[in-house]
């Protein structure tokens, strides 16, 4: 991400857009409001190119209670296209496909950074503005600390509760994945992890499970052969439970598809794709496809000949009622 920005003079308060995920009570702004009244408000909010607000919405607030229509803002190029429409969402339902886990954890990481920037402007501004009354920064607004605060600032935009820990856990193991010093199987078994966070597995015994793997992979003494094979094994184990799970998913989403509208084919397609697999078996090593076939292979084998069974039986029966009929 770009770290671009430019300070723009007398912005139009009306022209910036807060969306629905900043929360909803600023707390008191008496004493932030008496500040800026006094020294002027030293450190602007900080929006996008497109006028978002990102940062500052307490300060935003604060001026628009004294009636003021103008402002300076820091406008922060090198926004996501995503974190840009996320944060311009004036309606929840504008939305429509749900964040997952890795990539809520992916904007954190962003608004994380961009809070951080905030938070070390306004510490800079308290710096060489000269300190507010009642303990302000000069007009600053929100608590200038660069670290936790921007944490827990960038869960609850995205969470709406602080959830800055499960965010920090994902986006490590994310790294862990793409950390070329690490060996291969590590790399595989955090990116197993990740996909099945995003199918809704807790976070936190998958941190624990691939931090132990980079432990065991970054010990003084190289791992023996049977420690490399315990973390290829758990990264196949993983594997293999992110294979069942798409397979399950695909399932549900065949089965939900039929039972909402089921669109059949015609008996002109039944007879010609039969009269094309005539004889199919025949083109095959038994021997040779037994051991090529992965569990995942034979299972829907069994599955497509179990609905083809299916569906001869009730072939059958509907054809010998219509022949007594």
């Amino acid at each position: 991400m770009s770290d671009k920005g430019h300070i723009e003079l007398e912005r139009q308060i009306d022209s910036i857009t807060v969306g629905v995920r900043h929360r909803k009570d600023p707390g008191d702004l008496n004493a932030l409001m008496k500040s800026i009244e006094e020294v002027g408000l030293l450190q602007p909010v900080t929006i996008t190119p497109d006028g978002v607000l990102i940062c500052g919405w307490r300060r935003l607030e604060a001026l628009r209670r004294l009636g003021r229509r103008t402002l300076n803002v820091w406008v922060r190029s090198g926004i996501s296209d995503q974190l840009s429409h996320l944060l311009a969402q004036q309606d929840e339902n504008e939305q429509r496909k749900p964040l997952s886990p890795v990539e809520t954890a992916r904007l954190y990481a962003e608004i994380k950074m961009l809070e951080q920037e905030d938070a070390q402007r306004r510490m800079a501004a308290t710096q060489f503005g000269g300190g507010g009354r009642d303990g302000g920064a000069s007009g600053s607004g929100d608590s200038p600390e660069p670290g936790g605060d921007a944490r827990t600032r960038a869960a609850q935009r995205l969470t709406g509760r602080d959830a800055s820990q499960r965010l920090e856990q994902t986006n490590w193991i994310e790294s862990v994945s793409k950390d070329e010093t690490l060996g291969e199987s590590v790399r595989e078994f955090a990116a197993n992890m990740l996909t099945e966070i995003d199918g809704g597995a807790p976070v936190s015994p998958a941190y624990k499970r691939v931090k132990a793997a980079v432990e065991l992979a970054t010990q003084p003494t190289p791992p023996s052969q049977e420690e490399q094979d315990e973390v290829a094994r758990l990264a196949a184990e993983a594997l293999k439970r992110v294979q069942e799970e798409e397979n399950a998913q695909r399932l549900r989403a065949l089965r939900s598809k039929a039972k909402r509208a089921p669109k059949h084919h015609s008996p002109r397609s039944f007879v010609l794709m039969w009269s094309e697999l005539e004889g199919w078996t025949t083109l095959y090593d038994v021997a040779e496809l037994a051991a090529a076939l992965k569990d995942d292979d034979w299972a829907r084998f069994e599955r497509v000949v179990a609905e083809t069974i299916e569906l001869r039986d009730q072939l059958r029966e509907a054809r010998s009622a219509a022949a007594s009929a």
